[in-house]
């Protein structure tokens, strides 16, 4: 048997009907498909390995004579593509499930004790939680929709659902930043006692909770982990100021402290959420990766010897981590077979680039390349 990389294959269904594809023209067992690990499988005895390569390209797959040191990387961590994406979203929704369930049950223990202790700090966190309970909720369901695989409606698959559960995410901790700011102004212009004892103990189980949901949102790549990752170390934060502050009021009576971290904490919401909101809504109108620069793609695909001009170069992201490209190239040279090396050469280009859908259009134009060469 010999192995081939493989890249290009987006979901899972896609590398099963490939495979169907592959195995309809060669004996049972000849051929087949590692989704898992992104290999190509191929039974020594075949000889017809173009046959094999032209479908290939047909589907826009590409295939990679040996692995780079990226691709074993990702291989090692089990990363990205290099694990099922079945078993990785899975587990996603089992930790978004179980920080659901922690912030809603801390939203009402710290409404109860809030009032009992009379203090703002934990009052206006009780309300931020219960907003991140419901947004939690509300990201775990979008995430689930986005492990669906495509379909004749959502062709790209739907992976964006899960920017909308980060969309949602985002609006409530502004929100919930705002009214915290609103409310503790009032309470630093009239400072009132607060039980220091009762946010000591408090914040010692707060900070317990809060800091084993940060770890576990942590392992996710994600933009929706990525902003339940911060609603928790925010969290995180604003508990640890809460157990200094009750601390400081054991020996003193500035009470002031308590509605100024309230303040303090929303302002580091606010500057955190910022970015990765902007992030999100650039997603969303298809704006070009950050992590992608256009010009050196440009250059690359203008250095191939047989390319000798390209327009409508657009490169957008799907979920934030896989990208799609279109592009219009020209070329000098009317065969067909050079065309399709030609695009195959492009793509390899793309790999690096965690460009994994493109679609390229050849155009024949001898007279512009005779021109500018």
């Amino acid at each position: 048997m010999i192995d081939y990389s493989v890249r290009g294959m987006h979901c899972l269904d896609c590398a099963g009907n490939l495979e169907k594809k592959l195995q309809s023209s060669y004996p049972e067992g000849k051929v087949s498909i590692d989704y898992k690990h992104k290999k190509l499988i191929i039974d020594s005895s075949i000889s017809n390995l173009p046959k094999i390569k032209k479908i290939l390209e047909f589907e826009k797959i590409v295939v990679v004579e040996g692995e780079t040191e990226d691709e074993k990387s990702e291989d090692d961590s089990e990363h990205h593509h290099g694990l099922s994406r079945t078993v990785l979203e899975g587990d996603t929704t089992r930790k978004i499930a179980l920080v659901f369930y922690l912030n809603l049950f801390f939203a009402l223990i710290e409404f109860i004790f809030g009032f009992l202790f009379n203090s703002m700090a934990i009052v206006s966190d009780a309300v931020h939680d219960l907003g991140d309970a419901f947004s939690v909720g509300a990201a775990g369901y979008f995430h689930k929709l986005s492990t669906k695989e495509a379909n004749d409606q959502y062709s790209f698959g739907h992976q964006r659902f899960s920017l909308l559960g980060a969309l949602l995410t985002s609006g409530v901790l502004f929100g919930g930043a705002g009214l915290v700011i609103f409310h503790s102004f009032f309470r630093v212009l009239n400072p009132e006692p607060v039980n220091y004892q009762g946010m000591l103990w408090l914040s010692l189980a707060a900070i317990a909770a809060n800091g084993f949901s940060a770890w576990l949102m942590s392992k996710g790549k994600s933009k929706t982990e990525n902003l339940l990752n911060l609603h928790m170390l925010e969290d995180l934060l604003g508990w640890i100021g809460v157990l200094i502050v009750s601390g400081i009021l054991h020996f003193t009576d500035w009470y002031v402290l308590d509605p100024l971290l309230s303040i303090a904490v929303a302002i580091f919401i606010l500057v955190r959420t910022w970015p990765l909101f902007k992030e999100t809504v650039e997603i969303f109108l298809e704006a070009t990766p950050h992590s992608v620069s256009r010009q050196a793609i440009e250059d690359e695909i203008c250095s191939l010897p047989a390319v000798s001009n390209l327009s409508h170069l657009h490169i957008w992201s799907i979920d934030g981590n896989e990208h799609a490209l279109t592009v219009t190239v020209s070329t000098d040279n009317s065969e067909v077979i050079e065309q399709e090396k030609l695009k195959e050469a492009i793509r390899r280009k793309l790999i690096d680039h965690s460009i994994t859908h493109s679609t390229i259009e050849i155009v024949y134009d001898p007279e512009y390349f005779l021109i500018n060469n």
